[in-house]
Protein backbone atom coordinates (compact mmCIF):
# COMPACT_ATOMS: atom_id res chain seq x y z
CA UNK A 1 0.00 0.00 0.00
CA UNK A 2 2.67 2.48 -1.47
CA UNK A 3 -0.48 5.25 -1.65
CA UNK A 4 -1.13 4.59 2.27
CA UNK A 5 2.27 5.13 3.16
CA UNK A 6 2.56 7.78 1.85
CA UNK A 7 0.10 9.36 3.32
CA UNK A 8 1.61 8.26 6.44
CA UNK A 9 4.89 9.89 5.74
CA UNK A 10 2.70 13.30 5.41
CA UNK A 11 0.36 12.53 8.66
CA UNK A 12 3.82 12.35 10.50
CA UNK A 13 5.04 15.67 8.97
CA UNK A 14 1.69 17.02 10.51
CA UNK A 15 2.89 15.64 13.69
CA UNK A 16 6.00 17.47 14.01
CA UNK A 17 4.02 20.96 13.26
CA UNK A 18 1.78 19.89 15.93
CA UNK A 19 4.02 19.27 18.76
CA UNK A 20 5.72 21.66 17.98
CA UNK A 21 3.28 24.08 18.67
CA UNK A 22 2.37 22.22 21.28
CA UNK A 23 5.98 23.07 22.97
CA UNK A 24 5.05 27.08 22.39
CA UNK A 25 1.61 26.20 23.83
CA UNK A 26 2.95 24.44 27.28
CA UNK A 27 5.68 26.82 27.64
CA UNK A 28 2.98 29.76 27.35
CA UNK A 29 1.40 28.55 30.61
CA UNK A 30 4.34 27.32 32.26
CA UNK A 31 6.97 30.39 31.64
CA UNK A 32 6.30 32.73 29.04
CA UNK A 33 6.86 36.73 29.81
CA UNK A 34 3.87 38.56 30.26
CA UNK A 35 5.34 40.75 27.28
CA UNK A 36 5.96 38.10 24.86
CA UNK A 37 2.49 36.89 24.67
CA UNK A 38 1.77 38.87 21.39
CA UNK A 39 4.47 37.41 19.47
CA UNK A 40 3.82 33.69 21.22
CA UNK A 41 -0.11 34.61 19.87
CA UNK A 42 2.26 34.79 16.03
CA UNK A 43 4.18 32.41 16.24
CA UNK A 44 1.42 29.99 17.24
CA UNK A 45 -1.15 31.43 14.84
CA UNK A 46 1.92 30.91 11.91
CA UNK A 47 1.93 27.07 13.06
CA UNK A 48 -1.41 26.25 12.91
CA UNK A 49 -1.89 27.82 9.57
CA UNK A 50 1.09 25.64 8.40
CA UNK A 51 -0.54 22.73 10.13
CA UNK A 52 -4.40 23.68 8.14
CA UNK A 53 -2.32 23.82 4.96
CA UNK A 54 -0.46 21.00 4.84
CA UNK A 55 -3.61 18.98 6.28
CA UNK A 56 -5.70 20.27 2.94
CA UNK A 57 -2.41 20.24 0.44
CA UNK A 58 -3.15 19.22 -2.63
CA UNK A 59 -0.49 16.25 -2.23
CA UNK A 60 -2.48 15.07 1.31
CA UNK A 61 -5.81 14.87 -1.24
CA UNK A 62 -4.12 13.06 -3.25
CA UNK A 63 -2.38 10.43 -1.31
CA UNK A 64 -5.49 10.28 0.43
CA UNK A 65 -7.67 9.43 -2.65
CA UNK A 66 -4.95 6.72 -3.86
CA UNK A 67 -4.87 5.49 -0.29
CA UNK A 68 -8.39 4.90 -0.10
CA UNK A 69 -8.45 2.87 -3.50
CA UNK A 70 -6.14 0.50 -2.40
CA UNK A 71 -7.09 -2.71 -0.58
CA UNK A 72 -6.83 -2.02 2.80
CA UNK A 73 -4.44 -4.74 4.34
CA UNK A 74 -5.80 -4.49 8.29
CA UNK A 75 -8.53 -3.49 10.37
CA UNK A 76 -5.81 -0.54 11.51
CA UNK A 77 -5.34 0.87 7.88
CA UNK A 78 -9.30 0.89 7.71
CA UNK A 79 -9.97 2.45 10.91
CA UNK A 80 -7.27 5.13 10.07
CA UNK A 81 -8.00 5.83 6.33
CA UNK A 82 -11.20 6.61 8.02
CA UNK A 83 -10.00 9.16 10.35
CA UNK A 84 -8.12 10.93 7.60
CA UNK A 85 -10.94 11.28 5.34
CA UNK A 86 -13.20 12.79 8.33
CA UNK A 87 -10.36 14.99 9.54
CA UNK A 88 -9.54 16.04 5.79
CA UNK A 89 -13.28 16.56 4.93
CA UNK A 90 -13.31 18.95 8.12
CA UNK A 91 -10.10 20.88 7.71
CA UNK A 92 -11.65 21.77 3.53
CA UNK A 93 -14.28 23.52 5.23
CA UNK A 94 -12.19 26.11 7.03
CA UNK A 95 -10.07 28.65 5.41
CA UNK A 96 -6.72 29.52 6.52
CA UNK A 97 -7.27 33.00 7.96
CA UNK A 98 -10.05 31.33 10.25
CA UNK A 99 -7.90 28.83 11.42
CA UNK A 100 -4.62 31.45 12.21
CA UNK A 101 -7.47 33.61 13.32
CA UNK A 102 -8.45 31.01 15.82
CA UNK A 103 -5.21 30.41 17.02
CA UNK A 104 -3.93 33.69 17.70
CA UNK A 105 -7.16 34.99 19.57
CA UNK A 106 -7.13 32.03 21.58
CA UNK A 107 -3.09 32.82 23.08
CA UNK A 108 -4.46 36.60 23.34
CA UNK A 109 -7.57 35.52 25.37
CA UNK A 110 -5.93 33.46 27.79
CA UNK A 111 -3.38 36.24 28.98
CA UNK A 112 -6.53 38.14 29.24
CA UNK A 113 -8.25 35.61 30.95
CA UNK A 114 -5.40 35.29 33.36
CA UNK A 115 -5.72 39.04 34.10
CA UNK A 116 -9.68 39.04 34.28
CA UNK A 117 -9.65 36.32 36.49
CA UNK A 118 -7.14 37.66 38.91
CA UNK A 119 -8.94 40.87 39.06
CA UNK A 120 -12.53 39.25 39.09
CA UNK A 121 -13.40 41.71 36.62
CA UNK A 122 -15.34 39.75 33.17
CA UNK A 123 -15.40 43.09 31.39
CA UNK A 124 -12.05 42.30 30.63
CA UNK A 125 -12.33 38.99 29.30
CA UNK A 126 -15.51 39.19 27.22
CA UNK A 127 -14.47 41.29 24.18
CA UNK A 128 -12.17 38.17 23.85
CA UNK A 129 -15.08 35.38 24.64
CA UNK A 130 -17.43 37.48 21.75
CA UNK A 131 -14.18 36.91 19.01
CA UNK A 132 -14.39 33.01 20.15
CA UNK A 133 -17.60 32.53 20.22
CA UNK A 134 -18.29 34.53 16.55
CA UNK A 135 -15.07 31.68 15.59
CA UNK A 136 -17.08 28.71 16.53
CA UNK A 137 -20.18 29.61 15.41
CA UNK A 138 -18.29 29.89 11.96
CA UNK A 139 -16.80 26.84 12.36
CA UNK A 140 -20.33 25.25 12.96
CA UNK A 141 -21.57 26.37 10.36
CA UNK A 142 -18.91 25.79 7.86
CA UNK A 143 -19.21 22.00 9.50
CA UNK A 144 -22.54 21.60 9.62
CA UNK A 145 -24.76 20.01 12.08
CA UNK A 146 -27.91 18.02 12.37
CA UNK A 147 -29.67 20.07 15.41
CA UNK A 148 -27.78 22.84 16.72
CA UNK A 149 -24.50 24.88 16.49
CA UNK A 150 -22.96 22.36 19.57
CA UNK A 151 -23.36 19.62 17.34
CA UNK A 152 -20.27 20.46 15.11
CA UNK A 153 -18.18 21.46 18.03
CA UNK A 154 -18.65 18.34 19.81
CA UNK A 155 -17.59 16.16 17.49
CA UNK A 156 -13.84 17.78 17.79
CA UNK A 157 -13.77 16.13 21.38
CA UNK A 158 -16.38 12.96 21.23
CA UNK A 159 -16.03 11.69 17.90
CA UNK A 160 -19.51 10.00 16.46
CA UNK A 161 -21.04 12.03 19.70
CA UNK A 162 -24.34 14.19 19.02
CA UNK A 163 -25.84 16.69 21.41
CA UNK A 164 -28.68 14.94 21.79
CA UNK A 165 -26.66 11.69 23.11
CA UNK A 166 -25.66 13.20 25.76
CA UNK A 167 -28.32 15.46 26.91
CA UNK A 168 -30.19 11.54 26.78
CA UNK A 169 -27.66 10.54 29.11
CA UNK A 170 -27.33 13.84 31.22
CA UNK A 171 -31.17 13.67 31.32
CA UNK A 172 -31.09 9.64 32.81
CA UNK A 173 -29.57 10.60 35.84
CA UNK A 174 -29.53 14.20 36.16
CA UNK A 175 -32.30 13.54 39.39
CA UNK A 176 -31.04 10.96 41.16
CA UNK A 177 -27.70 12.80 41.23
CA UNK A 178 -29.14 15.89 42.02
CA UNK A 179 -30.23 14.18 45.16
CA UNK A 180 -27.63 12.30 45.88
CA UNK A 181 -25.15 14.90 46.03
CA UNK A 182 -28.06 17.04 48.81
CA UNK A 183 -27.83 13.79 50.66
CA UNK A 184 -23.68 13.50 50.53
CA UNK A 185 -23.32 17.20 51.49
CA UNK A 186 -25.58 16.68 54.66
CA UNK A 187 -23.69 13.29 55.79
CA UNK A 188 -20.42 15.33 55.37
CA UNK A 189 -21.45 17.98 57.36
CA UNK A 190 -20.15 17.09 60.75
CA UNK A 191 -16.45 16.38 59.58
CA UNK A 192 -14.67 19.59 59.68
CA UNK A 193 -13.75 21.09 56.57
CA UNK A 194 -10.20 22.30 58.49
CA UNK A 195 -9.33 19.18 59.93
CA UNK A 196 -6.36 18.28 57.59
CA UNK A 197 -5.01 22.26 57.89
CA UNK A 198 -1.96 22.69 58.56
CA UNK A 199 1.53 23.79 56.90
CA UNK A 200 2.89 21.63 53.41
CA UNK A 201 6.26 22.95 52.22
CA UNK A 202 6.17 22.90 48.51
CA UNK A 203 9.30 21.30 48.52
CA UNK A 204 7.82 17.62 50.40
CA UNK A 205 4.90 18.23 48.24
CA UNK A 206 6.40 17.35 45.61
CA UNK A 207 8.54 14.60 46.76
CA UNK A 208 5.08 13.02 47.55
CA UNK A 209 3.38 14.06 43.91
CA UNK A 210 6.27 12.42 42.63
CA UNK A 211 6.39 9.34 43.99
CA UNK A 212 3.28 8.78 43.79
CA UNK A 213 2.89 9.53 40.25
CA UNK A 214 5.62 7.09 39.77
CA UNK A 215 4.30 4.42 41.70
CA UNK A 216 1.18 4.77 39.51
CA UNK A 217 2.63 3.96 36.30
CA UNK A 218 3.78 7.34 35.36
CA UNK A 219 6.72 7.54 33.51
CA UNK A 220 9.38 10.78 34.75
CA UNK A 221 11.93 9.63 32.31
CA UNK A 222 9.70 10.54 29.68
CA UNK A 223 7.40 12.94 31.71
CA UNK A 224 7.75 15.65 34.73
CA UNK A 225 5.51 17.87 36.65
CA UNK A 226 5.50 21.53 36.27
CA UNK A 227 3.74 24.37 38.55
CA UNK A 228 0.45 26.67 36.69
CA UNK A 229 -2.16 28.70 37.99
CA UNK A 230 -4.58 25.98 35.98
CA UNK A 231 -3.30 22.54 36.15
CA UNK A 232 -3.41 20.28 32.72
CA UNK A 233 -1.35 17.67 30.96
CA UNK A 234 0.20 18.09 27.66
CA UNK A 235 1.81 15.26 25.15
CA UNK A 236 4.47 16.76 23.19
CA UNK A 237 5.19 13.72 21.32
CA UNK A 238 6.73 10.17 21.95
CA UNK A 239 8.15 9.73 25.56
CA UNK A 240 7.45 12.90 26.42
CA UNK A 241 4.30 13.73 28.47
CA UNK A 242 4.16 17.28 30.95
CA UNK A 243 2.40 17.58 33.44
CA UNK A 244 0.92 20.62 35.87
CA UNK A 245 0.00 21.16 39.24
CA UNK A 246 -0.51 24.04 41.33
CA UNK A 247 0.30 24.03 45.45
CA UNK A 248 -1.31 25.63 48.63
CA UNK A 249 0.71 25.97 51.60
CA UNK A 250 -1.91 24.88 54.23
CA UNK A 251 -3.49 21.79 51.37
CA UNK A 252 -1.16 19.18 49.93
CA UNK A 253 -3.96 17.41 48.53
CA UNK A 254 -5.10 20.25 46.32
CA UNK A 255 -1.65 19.17 44.90
CA UNK A 256 -1.62 15.79 45.06
CA UNK A 257 -5.02 15.27 43.81
CA UNK A 258 -4.24 17.08 40.49
CA UNK A 259 -0.94 14.96 39.41
CA UNK A 260 -3.02 11.89 40.11
CA UNK A 261 -6.08 13.40 37.58
CA UNK A 262 -2.92 14.69 34.91
CA UNK A 263 -1.50 11.47 35.76
CA UNK A 264 -4.34 9.55 34.88
CA UNK A 265 -4.18 11.53 31.42
CA UNK A 266 -0.16 11.11 31.14
CA UNK A 267 -0.50 7.41 31.44
CA UNK A 268 -3.00 7.16 28.49
CA UNK A 269 -0.81 9.67 26.49
CA UNK A 270 1.99 7.34 27.24
CA UNK A 271 0.64 4.24 26.99
CA UNK A 272 -0.90 4.47 23.38
CA UNK A 273 1.29 2.76 20.62
CA UNK A 274 4.35 4.55 20.26
CA UNK A 275 4.73 3.00 16.69
CA UNK A 276 1.93 4.95 15.64
CA UNK A 277 2.32 7.81 16.46
CA UNK A 278 1.22 10.78 14.32
CA UNK A 279 -1.93 8.48 12.91
CA UNK A 280 -5.32 8.01 14.36
CA UNK A 281 -4.33 4.47 15.37
CA UNK A 282 -1.73 6.51 17.72
CA UNK A 283 -4.10 8.93 18.84
CA UNK A 284 -6.51 9.14 22.00
CA UNK A 285 -9.60 8.59 20.85
CA UNK A 286 -11.29 11.39 22.80
CA UNK A 287 -11.70 13.67 25.85
CA UNK A 288 -14.70 11.25 26.64
CA UNK A 289 -12.04 8.48 27.15
CA UNK A 290 -9.34 10.41 28.29
CA UNK A 291 -11.28 11.94 31.34
CA UNK A 292 -11.68 8.25 32.14
CA UNK A 293 -8.47 8.03 33.09
CA UNK A 294 -7.60 11.07 34.87
CA UNK A 295 -11.27 10.74 37.27
CA UNK A 296 -10.41 6.81 37.67
CA UNK A 297 -6.77 7.26 38.72
CA UNK A 298 -8.13 10.44 40.59
CA UNK A 299 -10.71 9.24 42.42
CA UNK A 300 -11.24 5.45 42.32
CA UNK A 301 -7.74 4.65 43.10
CA UNK A 302 -6.55 8.24 44.61
CA UNK A 303 -9.39 8.42 47.36
CA UNK A 304 -10.13 4.59 48.08
CA UNK A 305 -8.61 3.12 51.27
CA UNK A 306 -6.14 0.50 49.73
CA UNK A 307 -4.63 3.30 47.94
CA UNK A 308 -4.30 5.56 51.24
CA UNK A 309 -3.05 2.32 54.00
CA UNK A 310 0.00 2.62 51.85
CA UNK A 311 0.86 6.28 51.43
CA UNK A 312 -0.32 7.55 54.56
CA UNK A 313 2.49 6.38 56.45
CA UNK A 314 4.32 8.34 54.13
CA UNK A 315 2.59 11.38 54.15
CA UNK A 316 2.87 11.38 57.84
CA UNK A 317 6.92 11.54 57.28
CA UNK A 318 6.52 14.21 54.72
CA UNK A 319 4.19 16.31 56.91
CA UNK A 320 4.62 15.92 60.82
CA UNK A 321 1.29 17.97 61.29
CA UNK A 322 -0.65 14.51 60.46
CA UNK A 323 0.53 13.09 63.35
CA UNK A 324 -2.70 14.17 65.11
CA UNK A 325 -4.95 13.09 62.39
CA UNK A 326 -6.57 9.12 62.12
CA UNK A 327 -6.19 7.47 58.57
CA UNK A 328 -10.19 6.80 59.15
CA UNK A 329 -10.83 10.64 59.58
CA UNK A 330 -8.08 11.52 57.15
CA UNK A 331 -10.12 9.50 54.34
CA UNK A 332 -13.73 11.21 55.66
CA UNK A 333 -12.19 14.69 54.69
CA UNK A 334 -10.97 13.56 51.39
CA UNK A 335 -13.77 12.31 50.49
CA UNK A 336 -16.00 15.13 52.16
CA UNK A 337 -19.03 16.14 50.43
CA UNK A 338 -19.88 20.32 50.27
CA UNK A 339 -21.12 22.57 47.61
CA UNK A 340 -18.09 24.82 46.44
CA UNK A 341 -18.19 27.10 43.86
CA UNK A 342 -15.13 25.97 42.09
CA UNK A 343 -14.95 22.93 39.78
CA UNK A 344 -11.61 21.46 39.86
CA UNK A 345 -11.68 21.70 43.75
CA UNK A 346 -15.59 20.21 43.86
CA UNK A 347 -15.74 16.63 45.68
CA UNK A 348 -16.87 13.60 43.39
CA UNK A 349 -20.77 13.92 44.63
CA UNK A 350 -20.94 17.70 43.51
CA UNK A 351 -18.55 18.01 40.32
CA UNK A 352 -20.59 16.61 37.99
CA UNK A 353 -23.31 19.89 38.75
CA UNK A 354 -20.97 21.71 37.89
CA UNK A 355 -20.49 19.76 34.29
CA UNK A 356 -24.39 20.49 34.04
CA UNK A 357 -24.48 23.95 34.54
CA UNK A 358 -22.17 25.25 31.48
CA UNK A 359 -23.49 22.15 29.37
CA UNK A 360 -26.75 24.47 29.27
CA UNK A 361 -24.37 27.51 28.96
CA UNK A 362 -22.71 27.09 26.15
CA UNK A 363 -25.78 25.35 23.70
CA UNK A 364 -27.38 28.51 24.67
CA UNK A 365 -24.29 31.03 23.97
CA UNK A 366 -24.18 29.00 20.57
CA UNK A 367 -27.46 28.75 19.83
CA UNK A 368 -27.59 33.09 20.00
CA UNK A 369 -30.08 32.74 23.16
CA UNK A 370 -27.50 33.98 25.86
CA UNK A 371 -25.69 37.08 25.12
CA UNK A 372 -21.93 37.62 26.21
CA UNK A 373 -22.39 40.88 28.65
CA UNK A 374 -25.42 38.51 30.20
CA UNK A 375 -23.25 35.24 31.01
CA UNK A 376 -22.20 36.62 34.75
CA UNK A 377 -25.95 36.88 35.43
CA UNK A 378 -27.08 34.21 33.64
CA UNK A 379 -24.12 31.70 35.38
CA UNK A 380 -25.04 33.30 38.93
CA UNK A 381 -28.71 32.52 38.34
CA UNK A 382 -28.02 28.97 37.15
CA UNK A 383 -25.25 28.13 40.20
CA UNK A 384 -28.00 29.50 42.80
CA UNK A 385 -30.76 27.20 41.27
CA UNK A 386 -28.41 24.04 41.09
CA UNK A 387 -26.21 24.65 44.80
CA UNK A 388 -28.48 27.33 46.52
CA UNK A 389 -26.15 30.27 47.06
CA UNK A 390 -24.54 32.60 44.55
CA UNK A 391 -20.31 32.58 43.99
CA UNK A 392 -18.91 35.55 45.57
CA UNK A 393 -17.41 36.97 42.76
CA UNK A 394 -16.81 36.29 38.84
CA UNK A 395 -13.50 34.85 39.59
CA UNK A 396 -15.58 31.91 41.42
CA UNK A 397 -17.79 31.88 38.67
CA UNK A 398 -17.97 32.08 35.03
CA UNK A 399 -13.87 33.41 34.97
CA UNK A 400 -13.00 30.06 36.57
CA UNK A 401 -11.98 27.82 34.10
CA UNK A 402 -9.28 28.34 31.18
CA UNK A 403 -11.61 26.49 28.45
CA UNK A 404 -13.20 29.45 26.95
CA UNK A 405 -10.45 31.26 26.38
CA UNK A 406 -8.48 28.02 24.72
CA UNK A 407 -11.65 28.28 22.23
CA UNK A 408 -12.95 25.09 24.24
CA UNK A 409 -16.69 25.74 23.34
CA UNK A 410 -18.32 21.93 23.29
CA UNK A 411 -15.83 20.88 25.34
CA UNK A 412 -17.62 20.52 29.17
CA UNK A 413 -19.74 17.77 28.62
CA UNK A 414 -16.81 15.42 28.29
CA UNK A 415 -15.86 15.67 32.08
CA UNK A 416 -18.92 14.19 32.96
CA UNK A 417 -18.93 11.76 30.50
CA UNK A 418 -15.38 11.10 31.54
CA UNK A 419 -16.31 10.33 35.37
CA UNK A 420 -19.17 7.93 33.48
CA UNK A 421 -16.89 6.17 32.07
CA UNK A 422 -14.45 6.06 34.63
CA UNK A 423 -16.87 4.33 37.03
CA UNK A 424 -17.88 1.62 34.25
CA UNK A 425 -14.29 0.87 33.66
CA UNK A 426 -13.48 0.09 37.20
CA UNK A 427 -16.17 -1.84 37.94
CA UNK A 428 -15.83 -3.91 34.58
CA UNK A 429 -11.53 -4.10 35.67
CA UNK A 430 -12.53 -5.16 39.06
CA UNK A 431 -14.71 -7.96 37.81
CA UNK A 432 -11.15 -9.47 37.28
CA UNK A 433 -10.71 -11.36 40.75
CA UNK A 434 -6.81 -10.70 40.22
CA UNK A 435 -6.91 -7.09 39.47
CA UNK A 436 -9.08 -6.90 42.42
CA UNK A 437 -6.97 -8.93 44.75
CA UNK A 438 -3.99 -6.27 43.97
CA UNK A 439 -5.91 -3.44 44.30
CA UNK A 440 -6.75 -4.59 47.68
CA UNK A 441 -3.11 -4.51 48.61
CA UNK A 442 -2.52 -1.06 46.94
CA UNK A 443 -0.78 -2.62 43.52
CA UNK A 444 -2.33 -1.33 41.24
CA UNK A 445 0.00 -2.28 38.30
CA UNK A 446 -2.65 -4.82 36.82
CA UNK A 447 -5.26 -2.10 36.97
CA UNK A 448 -3.21 0.50 34.38
CA UNK A 449 -2.04 -3.08 32.45
CA UNK A 450 -5.80 -3.51 31.94
CA UNK A 451 -6.31 0.12 30.83
CA UNK A 452 -3.24 -0.43 28.59
CA UNK A 453 -4.76 -3.41 26.74
CA UNK A 454 -8.44 -2.74 26.56
CA UNK A 455 -8.24 1.38 26.24
CA UNK A 456 -4.97 2.64 25.44
CA UNK A 457 -4.01 0.48 22.69
CA UNK A 458 -7.13 1.17 20.70
CA UNK A 459 -5.96 4.74 19.46
CA UNK A 460 -8.61 6.19 17.45
CA UNK A 461 -9.69 2.94 15.94
CA UNK A 462 -12.68 2.77 17.38
CA UNK A 463 -15.61 5.02 17.98
CA UNK A 464 -15.31 6.39 21.76
CA UNK A 465 -18.87 4.35 22.81
CA UNK A 466 -17.95 1.18 20.20
CA UNK A 467 -14.83 0.95 22.82
CA UNK A 468 -16.84 1.32 25.89
CA UNK A 469 -18.78 -1.68 24.29
CA UNK A 470 -15.89 -3.50 23.39
CA UNK A 471 -14.02 -3.08 26.74
CA UNK A 472 -17.29 -3.37 29.21
CA UNK A 473 -19.99 -4.77 27.44
CA UNK A 474 -22.29 -1.94 26.98
CA UNK A 475 -22.13 1.58 25.86
CA UNK A 476 -21.67 4.64 28.53
CA UNK A 477 -24.21 3.69 31.35
CA UNK A 478 -24.75 6.38 34.61
CA UNK A 479 -25.68 3.86 36.44
CA UNK A 480 -22.21 2.48 37.34
CA UNK A 481 -21.53 6.35 38.14
CA UNK A 482 -24.01 6.63 40.70
CA UNK A 483 -23.33 3.22 42.34
CA UNK A 484 -20.31 4.96 43.01
CA UNK A 485 -20.99 7.96 44.47
CA UNK A 486 -23.63 5.96 46.34
CA UNK A 487 -20.97 3.55 47.86
CA UNK A 488 -18.86 6.54 48.71
CA UNK A 489 -20.48 8.92 50.30
CA UNK A 490 -23.76 7.44 51.37
CA UNK A 491 -22.69 4.30 53.59
CA UNK A 492 -20.51 3.84 56.66
CA UNK A 493 -17.86 2.09 54.76
CA UNK A 494 -16.70 3.84 51.94
CA UNK A 495 -14.44 2.37 49.49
Amino acid sequence: MSAYLDLCTLARERALLSTTSAVLGWDQETGLPPAAVPYRAAQLAYLSGQIHQLSTSDPWRKALEAAEAETPDSPTTSANLREFRHHFDRATCLPRDLVEQTAKTSSLAKAAWGEARSKSDFSLFAPHLETLLDLARRKADLWGYEEEPYDALLENYERGARTSDVVRIFDSFQEDLTTLSREAVTRSASTPPDLLHGYYPIIAQQTLNAEIAESIGFDLRAGRIDTVAHPFCTHLGPRDTRLTTRYHLTDFTSSLFGVLHEAGHGMYDQGLPESEHGLPSGNAVSLGIHESQSRLWENHVGRSRPFWERWYPRAVDLFPNLQKVSLHDFLRTINRATYSPIRVEADEATYDLHILLRFDLERRMLRGELAVKDIPAAWNEAFEALFGFLPPDDAHGCLQDIHWSMGGLGYFSTYTLGNLNAAQLFHTAQQDLRIAASFAKADVAPLLKWMQDNIHAAGSTLFPQDLMRQATGEPTNPQYHLAHLRQRFLTNDPQ
